[in-house]
């Protein structure tokens, strides 16, 4: 054996970590990917089990953390330990946060924090049966619920006796249409037709046609550059609203799609660029959620019509269906159910320098 390096220490379990100040971050996580998007999982953050253990609500320790802890976001999704595609998710499981869930979650990408992502939740499913959260798991299959910033979602888990399995599916919270054909000009493309659809999240979608480019062969980064655009546009010329929270009603992303919104049994193919030019290597669980919204809106499917999605990116599946009608506010909005597969990576422990001038990470496009 070697000898143990100056500055080496345990961390409590016997394993060594390298060098790092004793007052600075050591976090653990556990890594995962749904359809090639992925999931670093922060089982606990101290800050936040503090924060909601005082009576913090999780939309209340959505800005808690972000006003505090962004460090936290920034040493795990930026560079050098994450990079421009990484999205994360901090695992709360007491206090007024989890709301009667079996957890909570906030979740982190490049630019900031969501209020739904539907990749994670799949993800989380599994996670929280393999990891305990879960207190005595079902066969064939689990109920989990996560409260989200957006509200409360459950999936559905296959489970064993030993281990969780694939596919996972959940449902959503009440989605919608916000708005049916919105015209918009947008610099160096011109006028476009946008619907804005909401799946714990607010998205803009259109075909990719539209902007001369094909979801499908087109480069990304041009697919990128059209759809940020349009998100840009979309921002300054349509105010949007929630009807429970206006701290949720935001822009988060453009969905370019290859038009295909009838109902059909064959796959139909977009891409999420949400956040600052961020790309969803998934076909996006919320976008699924706010598209099957819009194309039940618009009377192409009807309830429990199972449609399947794919991602331009990676070319992983999802299927989407409606599965009851309901109403938010003011909205005729729809359950959505979304399935898919999601898989382990590893585990990791990262540590910080204090020394270090880019401990907390940089963000480089």
């Amino acid at each position: 054996c070697l000898p143990r390096a100056k500055g080496m220490a345990a961390d409590g379990s016997g394993r060594r970590l390298p060098p790092h100040s004793a007052s600075a971050l050591v976090l653990q996580t556990v890594e995962m990917h749904t359809g090639g998007e992925p999931l670093r999982i922060i089982p606990r953050l101290e800050a936040a089990e503090e924060a909601v253990a005082g009576g913090l609500s999780l939309l209340s320790l959505r800005r808690e953390v972000a006003a505090t802890q962004d460090h936290v976001r920034r040493t795990l999704m930026h560079e050098p330990r994450g990079h421009a595609g990484m999205y994360g998710a901090v695992v709360v499981t007491g206090g007024a946060a989890t709301a009667g869930a079996h957890l909570a979650a906030l979740f982190l990408h490049g630019a900031g924090y969501s209020a739904m992502c539907g990749h994670a939740i799949l993800a989380l499913g599994r996670f929280a049966l393999d990891y305990g959260l879960v207190a005595v798991p079902s066969c064939p299959e689990t109920t989990v619920c996560v409260q989200c910033p957006c509200g409360l979602v459950t999936a559905f888990v296959p489970w064993d006796g030993h281990r969780s399995g694939n596919p996972v599916r959940f449902h959503s919270v009440p989605a919608f249409a916000a708005a049916i054909d919105l015209a918009v000009d947008v610099p160096g493309y011109g006028k476009v037709v946008v619907d804005i659809g909401y799946g714990g999240t607010f998205y803009a979608f259109l075909s990719a046609t539209q902007l001369g480019l094909d979801v499908c062969s087109s480069k990304t980064r041009d697919l990128v550059r059209a759809a940020s655009a349009v998100t840009e546009v979309v921002k300054k010329q349509f105010k949007l609203h929630h009807p429970e929270n206006e701290d949720l009603a935001f822009l988060y992303g453009t969905i370019l799609t290859d038009g295909k919104d009838a109902f059909s049994e064959m796959p139909t193919t977009n891409i999420c660029v949400f956040a600052d030019e961020q790309v969803d290597r998934s076909p996006t669980g919320s976008g699924v959620t706010a598209r099957i919204a819009l194309q039940y809106h618009k009377g192409l499917i009807q309830l429990n019509q199972t449609r399947t999605f794919r991602s331009s990116t990676t070319g992983s599946l999802f299927t989407g269906k409606a599965v009851k009608a309901t109403k938010f506010g003011d909205y005729n909005a729809v359950i959505v159910e979304v399935s898919g597969e999601a898989f382990y990576t590893g585990a990791a422990t990262f540590t910080v320098e204090e020394e270090d001038p880019l401990k907390y990470g940089f963000f480089f496009k």
